[in-house]
């Protein structure tokens, strides 16, 4: 009978979080093809260009990442894969361009989720672009000037059967794709809930929070914030978001630790699959993960140093707390 309330509390919470994320991402979904369909996208891929050459990336790279940002990274990658006649880039450009789609990515529907999970979409989804268009830059520039990453890469693989396809989907294809997404999310999310449990009543939680003790201080994050987190940057902004709201109703979460958790989840998540993802175009791994995770640390430690309590920024998410209803 215990096993049987046990399972019963770990489906209600699941499909709690699952609704609560359900509702924020399919409206945005919808909205989101929509404009693809009408070729919104594409205006704004065509706006980017000029922006693209500025940072040292070809042209068709504007209309790959405005996919990108508005979908998310499969989009972006059909998008490149119908360019891919015309693409002429070398390895640090594929770097560049890969960790500008790494951290900005399907940003309509991710802030959405972080939004309400209590933090700012606007601050966030600001952070996600700037930041991106910065690293990018930097990194065409530093390899350009240094000679370094100047090999060609070739995309002639993605104009064969690479399994991705032109343009938006019809309504059909998306429609399927999107429950399936959805299924997969709710499988998720009830994998954790089990997970995240084990490990607390295993008391592995402490050890991961001990672990990671160094990297706490550095962004700021109160130690209770430590394993959600950890699993959003592993797997994914949607999962991470869905445990931090949860947990947010649950422990009552500062705004100051709903800001930075947040802003790291947004900069940096989804790690393994996204990174493979961005490595099978060409990427060089130092600067798509390794250069990548330690500027999004020192953006974390930045925003902490911003958003001490004795900050005006501080004092404002300190009165958000006190409005916050209890």
């Amino acid at each position: 009978m215990n096993v049987l309330l046990y399972l019963n509390t770990i489906r209600q919470r699941s499909i709690r979080m699952f609704m609560t994320i359900a509702r924020i991402m399919v409206p945005v979904m919808v909205i989101v093809y929509a404009a693809d369909r009408m070729g919104l996208v594409q205006q704004v891929g065509e706006f980017l260009a000029p922006a693209m050459a500025f940072l040292g990336l070809p042209p068709q790279a504007g209309l790959i990442w405005a996919t990108t940002v508005i979908t998310n990274i499969y989009g972006g990658m059909a998008s490149m894969a119908a360019l891919s006649d015309t693409l002429d880039m070398n390895v640090a450009q594929i770097s560049a361009l890969g960790a500008m789609m790494l951290f900005a990515h399907n940003v309509p529907t991710e802030q959405s989720v972080v939004r309400r999970a209590g933090a700012s979409a606007w601050i966030t989804g600001t952070l996600r672009i700037v930041v991106g268009i910065v690293y990018g830059a930097a990194v065409t520039w530093t390899c350009q000037a240094a000679g370094w990453l100047q090999d060609p890469v070739s995309f002639a693989w993605m104009g064969q059967d690479a399994g991705l396809t032109q343009g938006p989907p019809d309504v059909l294809t998306w429609l399927l794709s999107t429950v399936q997404s959805l299924l997969l999310v709710l499988l998720v999310i009830i994998g954790m809930v089990i997970l995240l449990d084990l490990l607390e009543r295993l008391k592995i939680t402490r050890l991961i929070t001990r672990a990671l003790t160094p990297v706490l201080k550095l962004s700021g994050l109160e130690e209770r914030a430590a394993p959600l987190t950890t699993v959003g940057v592993l797997l994914g902004l949607a999962y991470g978001g869905a445990l931090i709201i949860d947990a947010a109703e649950r422990e009552n979460f500062s705004a100051r630790t709903r800001l930075l958790a947040l802003s790291w989840l947004s900069l940096c998540h989804a790690l393994i699959e996204d990174t493979l993802l961005i490595l099978a175009l060409g990427a060089n791994v130092w600067v798509i993960l390794v250069l990548r995770g330690l500027l999004t640390l020192a953006v974390l430690a930045a925003l902490a140093a911003l958003t001490q309590p004795h900050t005006r920024w501080g004092q404002h998410l300190a009165r958000q707390d006190n409005i916050r209803p209890a």
